[in-house]
Formats: structure tokens, sequence, C-alpha cells
């Protein structure tokens, strides 16, 4: 969910109850380098990076960015390296330690399972935090937004500490360039552990069954089940199938071509959960009926006590729903153009965030963190990285289409801005943030009690599984 917003309390929470809590690993190296510049309130982080199995990446880690106290407010924060296809060795410790960190508090303390979600079009990033929640003994590691067929594979190299790379996708006119981005446990850390590590189970995150059948067969090795996501779901949608037609709205119009086949599925054999709300006891048990081994819930949890959005955001959007502000059809708008990766997204309709346009062209165009940057080769072999998201003019001279810049959003900057880790940038400019959630964002007021304003993990869990 986004990037901190499934962070390590929220998969605890849930993992503590019996099902299986599951962090984000998006943009985690961000997180975990603004926490501590937020003085790490509890000391979480450094608790965790105690047990990190090389103290020297520990010491690092802190030594550059672990302010006692936290900077004061407006201050900027120092920011991780921004990540390219051959990362530095120092960005690679922090990727490791990074991920590490989140899946080991995630599992503190308990014997629940934890996961954790990966967007594959984070190419340049993943690899690393994925060792990193291996060292951690995560349980399941999940991927979608795109094609992962080469880590169920890279889970495999990492169980035994080997090398692992992915084939990086390349974007534009970059002909039969071939790139790839590797990681190296053995350069990378100092110490490792002596024994081999658990392989996850991998759960890949899909929209079709044709998606589901190739990677059965063409991936590099074992998949353990899928997430069925379907075009109600928050975050990334999967494009519709076809030329872009959009509603009356301005959203892109799905049809039945865009809705997986249960019946293949089936037949492949394997566990799947169906996502895109689904988050009520009725839709669980309709899930079940179908043939689904369960559901994944996202947005229940996103405005839940133990979600890391920031809680005037969550209080906010829980007000205008109770105070009937918005209504079903009204408060997520499904946006074709906001993600520089080209997938729709859901955006949901808050004031004061970048859901208004005023706020959105209020922001100077900037691409200062580069997770969503694509990679493409130029005609000499230089190897350049685009944002739809960044300054028209750069975008453009990098190859990019000036049309493919409009109304592009910087989702990365904004997503931090959800968690209270906005950026102050050098021109005084602050960081805005963007929520994201499914289209069943006004139904969170099942789960709160008579006379109550917020809720908590356990109560969505009791609700969705009462008889």
């Amino acid at each position: 969910m986004g990037v901190g917003v499934s962070d390590w309390r929220l998969a605890r929470a849930v993992s503590t109850e019996g099902e299986l809590g599951v962090v984000s690993g998006t943009a985690l190296n961000s997180v975990i380098v603004r926490r501590l510049q937020n003085g790490d309130p509890g000391g979480h982080i450094r608790r965790a990076l105690a047990h990190f199995v090389d103290p020297g990446v520990a010491s690092e880690i802190l030594a550059s960015y672990f302010v006692e106290g936290g900077i004061a407010p407006g201050e900027r924060f120092k920011r991780s390296p921004v990540p390219s296809v051959t990362p530095t060795r120092t960005l690679q410790r922090l990727n490791i330690a990074s991920g590490f960190v989140e899946v080991w508090l995630a599992k503190e303390g308990h014997d629940g399972i934890v996961g954790i979600n990966f967007l594959e079009k984070l190419q340049t990033s993943n690899l690393a935090a994925t060792y990193g929640a291996m060292l951690a003994g995560v349980d399941y590691v999940l991927m979608g937004a795109g094609v992962p067929r080469e880590i169920p594979g890279v889970l495999d190299r990492f169980s035994l500490h080997e090398n692992a790379s992915i084939k990086i996708t390349l974007s534009g006119p970059s002909g039969n360039a071939d790139v790839s981005t590797t990681v190296s446990p053995r350069e990378s850390l100092d110490v490792l552990p002596t024994q081999p590590l658990k392989r996850p189970a991998f759960l890949a995150i899909i929209s079709s069954s044709t998606l589901a059948s190739h990677l059965v067969k063409k991936s590099t090795g074992s998949v353990e089940g899928f997430v069925i996501e379907g075009v109600l779901a928050g975050g990334h949608n999967a494009p519709p199938r076809g030329p872009m037609k959009l509603n009356e709205r301005g959203e892109p119009i799905y049809g039945e071509k865009d809705h997986a086949d249960l019946e293949e599925i089936r037949e492949l054999g394997l566990p799947f959960w169906l996502a895109g709300s689904y988050g009520s006891p009725e839709k669980l048990t309709e899930a079940i009926e179908r043939g689904a081994a369960g559901i994944q819930v996202g947005t229940a949890f996103a405005f839940c006590e133990e979600s890391g959005v920031a809680p005037h955001l969550r209080e906010a959007v829980i007000s205008r729903i109770l105070s009937q502000q918005v209504v079903e059809g009204s408060a997520v708008f499904t946006d074709p153009n906001a993600s520089p990766t080209g997938f729709p997204f859901k955006v949901v309709q808050l004031p004061g965030t970048q859901s208004e346009r005023s706020v959105y062209e209020d922001r100077p165009r900037k691409c200062d963190l580069g997770y969503l940057r694509q990679v493409a080769v130029r005609e000499d072999g230089a190897i350049v990285y685009l944002c739809a998201s960044e300054p028209v003019e750069d975008y453009v001279r990098k190859g990019g289409k000036v049309e493919d810049t409009v109304d592009r959003k910087c989702l990365c900057n904004a997503l931090l801005a959800n968690v209270g880790l906005g950026q102050a940038q050098e021109d005084g400019y602050q960081e805005s943030p963007l929520l994201t959630a499914g289209d069943d964002l006004v139904q969170v007021g099942q789960f709160l009690r008579s006379g109550q304003t917020s809720y908590q993990a356990r109560d969505v869990l009791s609700h969705l599984k009462r008889q």
C-alpha cells in the first residue's frame, strides 16, 4: 500500500491476529532514512539495526542519517541516493538494511507470518530490499504492476547468498539493447549468515489469467500463488485492454476482457486471493465460494489507527465519509494520467492534496527521488533515465514525448508526504500529499463502533470474519 502506509506496525498488527501482514517495500530506503532524521521515536529502527547481520552497515547508516531529537520543523531531509541500474555499494547496503529493518520489526516478538510487497516497476531498487527482507526471515514476497517472471529465481539465489540479476524493461527507442541490474550479497556486505536463508513463497499480483499461466510456465523459479486485483483496487490499476477510452468523469473504461477468468486460474492448481473492493464479510464469503483461498484487503487497513497515513489525513478522510461529504462514486477518481508509469492510478478526492488541480499546479516539476524513472538506451549506448513527471524540457531532451507529461504527478514525493515524510525543497516548496484508495473507500464506516471516529486493524479483521 503506497509508501510507508502498510508499515511494520500495521503488518505486525495483522500478523499477530493470525493473518498475513504485509509491509510495503516501495521506497523503503527513503522511509528509513527520514524516520532516522526525525529522531527515530521509540528507537525502533536503531533496535532493528542492532540485530542486522553486518554491524558496519548499521553504523554507517546511523552515522549518515540519525539525528538525535530530530531535524527542526521545515528543515530539509537528507535524501537517499537516487536508484540506478548500477547502484553504488553504499546504496546497496542501505537498501538491504532497509528491507531487513521493516520486516524484522513486523516479525518482532511473535510467530505470525509476514510478507513484503514490491512494485515491479521499481526494478532498480527492489532486488537489494528483497535480500534484506529475506535476512529478516520474510515469509512471502508479493509483486505486481508488471511481469515479475524473474523474481522466483531471484529468491532461489538469494536464499543461498548468491548473486541475482533481473533484466530492466527499457523505454522508448532502445532497440535491441539488453540492460540488467545485479545484487551481490557477498560484495555488498562484509558479514553474511553462515547458513542458507529461508526461501519465501512468491505471490504474483495479477489481473488476468493469461499472465497467471505465463508466470507458471515461464518464471525462473516456483510461483506459490496469485493475488488477483480487479479494477476497483487502490493504487495502480492495470490499463484496459485495447485503446484507452474514458467515461464521462474522465476515467478509463474497463470491459469484460479486463476481468480475470477465475476458471482458468483455478485450473493452474495454485491458491489465489481476490482483491479490489473485497473488504466486507459478504465479499469474503463470495471469494471463498468462487474458489479463492481468501481476500487481500488494502483500503480498510489504510485508514485504521496502525496505518502509516498521517493522522490528520486519515481523520479528514473518515470525517468526510461519516458526514457524507463524499458518496460512492465520488470519493475516488481513477486518474489515467497521474502516474508517470502510464498505469491508471486511484486518487482519493481530498481538499488540500494534489487531487485538487490548484494544489497540483502549485508544485514545481521536479524528479529528485527517481523510483519511477524509466530506463532507455540512446543510439550511442548511453543509459538515460526518464520520468514523465520531471521538468518537461528535460523529459523531451532525453527522448520523451511532450504529450506524455500532461497532468503527470510526482508520486514518489507525494506518497512520502502521505505518511508525514514530505520534503521541504530548496525553493521553499513543501511537498503535498496524494492519497490513494480503492473504490470501496466510502465503506470504511462499517469498521467503526458506535460513537467512534477511528478504528484498529483488529476491528477490521473481526468485522470481516464475523459469521
